[in-house]
């Protein structure tokens, strides 16, 4: 029979165990079985690195932490070697042990839970597909920096550069207005053209001019008769 200090023990790991189920937001669960010690600690690292806690855990106290946590569920898979894998980031655990499963196959994902809720095995793998926190932070702030983007490599020029505003602005309107000016070109060259039209004209007017030379010419002829 256990003595007293041993029961006690149990008691102290298994209000451990539910303390750590009712604060992790997601935990998987797995079967090492089969890892060598170097594959152990590659996976302990991967997680660690996640921000995931990963332990092994006697499933006769796992049994008694989710029947307490309202878990119970889980406890048709508590057989065979098992470790726990919680933590606050909803997608971490399942998605580092997935990836690493692929890799390895002794490690075998058994079952895993969300927010007191047991997942299936589906949701589990459905879960492990879904991008990282950091991933989707990443994509929010991208899509939220492009449209300012534009904005913050000009102030980066006046900054650098010494470039004034009121220059900008004048040098913006100056391209601005170069489009009319160029369509204006065509008619000014057509004023030439419409100012020649009177000049051919002076030449008839010098014809008329020369009858009348000629009708004074007899009034000059007939004084020198008289």
């Amino acid at each position: 029979m256990p003595s007293e200090k041993v029961l006690e023990a149990k008691k102290a790991q298994v209000a451990e165990l539910v303390e750590a189920l009712k604060g992790a937001t997601t935990g998987v669960l797995v079967d090492y079985r089969g890892l060598t010690v170097e594959e152990d600690t590659k996976l302990r690292n991967n997680l660690r690195a996640a921000g995931v806690q990963y332990f092994v855990v006697k499933n006769t106290l796992l049994r008694l932490a989710t029947k307490e946590t309202g878990l119970e569920e889980l406890d048709s898979i508590l057989h065979g070697p098992t470790a726990l894998a919680i933590s606050e980031d909803a997608v971490a655990p399942a998605k580092v042990l997935a990836d690493y499963a692929k890799e390895n196959e002794k490690l075998e994902l058994k079952s895993g839970f969300m927010d007191g809720k047991v997942l299936s095995m589906d949701e589990l793998k459905q879960l492990a597909k879904t991008p990282s926190k950091e991933t989707l932070i990443a994509k929010i702030m991208g899509s939220l920096n492009s449209p300012i983007s534009g904005l913050a490599r000009l102030l980066n020029t006046i900054a650098e550069g010494g470039v004034e505003i009121p220059d900008l602005i004048a040098k913006k309107a100056g391209e601005t207005a170069e489009a009319p000016a160029e369509e204006a070109a065509p008619a000014a060259e057509a004023a030439p053209a419409e100012a020649e039209a009177p000049a051919a004209e002076e030449p008839a007017a010098a014809e008329e001019a020369t009858p009348a030379a000629e009708e004074e010419a007899p009034a000059a002829t007939e004084e020198n008769a008289e």
